[in-house]
């Protein structure tokens, strides 16, 4: 018997933890009841579904886009089938295949890096592009680009040697979004331009600190960023009111409850 999408996941999807609610800062228009935080572009509105810790949902006129999708059933049953899913690296916060293979659709376009993409099944696999570092491929009309995304720190390089994982930009129409991945604030991130989105990742000892990663923002000085990922181990919980202190006017900070 062919099992629904819901019961797929609740028999395969590996659980997270949950930790508390963060605070809830002012940000750019709300839409309403479970429809996400609204962004405009010339082609219509992106709506950004902060999910869990890295795990993120995108509503956009090119389609819907999951990025990182892992974690416990509830929180992909009660939300839109992807058309495209973005895996950024292989660490269990970023790729599960029980949770990946519960949302893929039949249509699902999935994007990987290279090291991901080997270790896919062969159902994903035949569903898969993998793109290296400084590759690109197309999403419909959209584009997306593999930006690098690796620790500088000598002692964190075993954590995302450079060049196995990526960030993406994803170019929709008009808006460009920049996803980090686990990075440090390298500088293929401060080179970025443009960026009207951008996710950033600060954590240790696998990214960064609070303070790095809006140092880094306030280069690219995208016009609204979410901190996200910022849980770490032994201490390495980074403070996103430190990180809108120290962003200042550079771009709009979006803090959501991530945990």
């Amino acid at each position: 018997m062919t099992q629904s999408r819901r019961n797929f996941l609740a028999s395969s999807a590996a659980t997270v933890a949950i930790g508390a609610m963060i605070s809830v800062y002012p940000f750019a228009a709300k839409a309403a009841g479970h429809s996400g935080d609204m962004f405009e572009t010339s082609a219509g509105p992106i709506k950004v579904h902060p999910v869990r810790h890295a795990s993120v949902i995108m509503e956009t006129p090119a389609g819907v886009i999951y990025i990182d999708p892992v974690g416990e059933p509830n929180l992909y049953e009660s939300r839109p089938a992807p058309d495209l899913v973005l895996i950024t690296h292989e660490h269990g916060y970023h790729f599960n295949a029980g949770t990946l293979a519960g949302v893929m659709q039949d249509s699902t376009q999935l994007i990987t890096n290279p090291a991901v993409f080997e270790m896919l099944p062969d159902a994903l696999k035949a569903k898969a592009t993998a793109i290296a570092n400084d590759e690109g491929t197309a999403f419909g009309d959209a584009t997306v680009d593999a930006i690098p995304a690796y620790n500088l720190t000598e002692e964190r390089k075993n954590f995302h040697p450079k060049g196995r994982d990526n960030g993406f930009v994803l170019t929709l129409s008009d808006f460009r979004v920049y996803v980090s991945g686990d990075t440090e604030d390298i500088p293929e991130m401060r080179a970025l331009t443009d960026i009207d989105l951008a996710f950033v990742s600060m954590n240790l000892p696998f990214t960064i600190s609070a303070s790095s990663a809006a140092d880094a923002v306030r280069e690219f000085a995208p016009k609204n960023v979410y901190p996200y990922h910022y849980r770490g181990r032994d201490g390495g919980t980074q403070d996103p009111k430190e990180f809108v202190e120290l962003v200042g006017d550079a771009s709009a900070v979006q803090l959501r409850g991530w945990y």
